[in-house]
């Protein structure tokens, strides 16, 4: 008899479509009868529900939380006694971030592949802001270079709080007249620097749960743009790389190590000399004082994606939902055919 019992059971509970996880609710409705058809497959089901209401309610308090900060923006932190970072800091961007970074009393280690273009670099801070700052000449793209230099300044320095992943090149040739050395160099320099020098100062930062990884990337980081293939997707990898990292921090419960990651139009550094912008009203080319200060601003509130100008924003969401003809035509209507057609650029490391 209670084998019997317990075959017809067996068979019960196949037909509802019961698993281990709600035996209970099976042989519930089994000893009343089987009239309880409301199927539910197992215990996820509840949780599947109670997760997507808690997603739905929490979208409701940060949509209303991004509002509000429209208004009344973050509080400002300190950077007062953090130890900055900064590569690409001979020149351009760089050099005016390390500057800024100097005035708020911030301690700057600089890097740059131009040895004579650093010190001047920290010969400004010294006579503006009565700082030291300390120099190493460092090729980012090299592995084996990042790694050396980096323990040199973990004994002579300590440890980074505020890392700056600033250095960059352009050729500005279009991809298939691109030299197969440039295209390694530019995606060496422009992203696999910030994996090496990630590697060397994120782990203090994690054991420390304090610290901040900036990455300059581009608005050529989130769209594609004719003549500019290599340094596109090497600003794409740049973003990807710092909206994954940020998310692996996220996942070990490490909130106190801070990502923003910025991406500007074409910067007055003469890094993009020559480039055309069709529409100056809506694209401007950016001066870097202005990008320095909105940089800087970004970090201390710990923005997570800074895009300069604003229209950018409005840029990448029409991309995601537009179609293809449509953001094709777009494009062509900004410009982007024709951005680097009169390029000259000077070849240094800047953004």
């Amino acid at each position: 008899m209670y084998q019997k019992s317990q075959v017809h059971f067996l068979q019960y509970s196949k037909e509802i479509g019961c698993d281990r996880r709600s035996t209970v609710y099976c042989l519930f409705t089994y000893k009343s009868g089987g009239t309880h058809r409301l199927r539910p497959r197992s215990f996820s089901d509840m949780n599947f529900f109670l997760e997507t209401l808690k997603v739905l309610g929490l979208s409701v308090v940060y949509y209303l939380e991004a509002f509000f900060r429209l208004f009344v923006p973050s509080r400002r932190k300190s950077v007062d006694g953090e130890v900055v970072l900064m590569t690409g800091a001979g020149s351009g961007l760089g050099r005016i971030m390390a500057l800024e970074f100097a005035r708020l009393g911030a301690r700057l280690v600089l890097w740059d592949i131009d040895e004579a273009g650093n010190l001047e670099t920290a010969r400004l801070i010294k006579e503006t802001h009565g700082a030291r700052a300390h120099t190493y000449t460092c090729d980012c793209s090299s592995r084996e270079e990042v790694y050396k230099v980096a323990d040199r300044v973990k004994r002579e320095v300590g440890d980074i709080t505020i890392l700056v992943n600033n250095a960059g090149i352009v050729t500005g040739k279009k991809f298939l007249q691109s030299p197969d050395s440039h295209i390694e160099k530019t995606m060496g320099v422009n992203s696999m620097a910030h994996f090496w020098t990630c590697k060397a100062f994120l782990p203090a930062m994690i054991a420390a749960n304090h610290g901040h990884v900036v990455s300059i990337a581009s608005s050529a980081g989130l769209i594609g743009v004719s003549g500019l293939a290599d340094y596109c997707a090497s600003k794409f990898a740049a973003v990807g790389f710092a909206e994954s990292m940020a998310l692996e921090m996220l996942a070990i419960g490490c909130d106190g190590v801070k990502t923003t990651i910025v991406c500007p139009f074409f910067i007055n550094t003469g890094m993009f000399d020559g480039a055309n912008t069709k529409w100056p009203r809506l694209m401007p080319i950016l001066e870097p004082d202005y990008v320095c200060r909105k940089i800087v601003d970004a970090v201390r509130r710990d923005q997570v994606y800074l895009y300069l100008p604003r229209s950018i924003y409005l840029s990448i969401a029409l991309k995601n939902i537009l179609p293809v003809k449509l953001g094709v035509l777009l494009g062509e209507y900004l410009g982007a055919f024709d951005f680097m057609a009169k390029f000259k650029g000077h070849g240094k490391k800047s953004n």
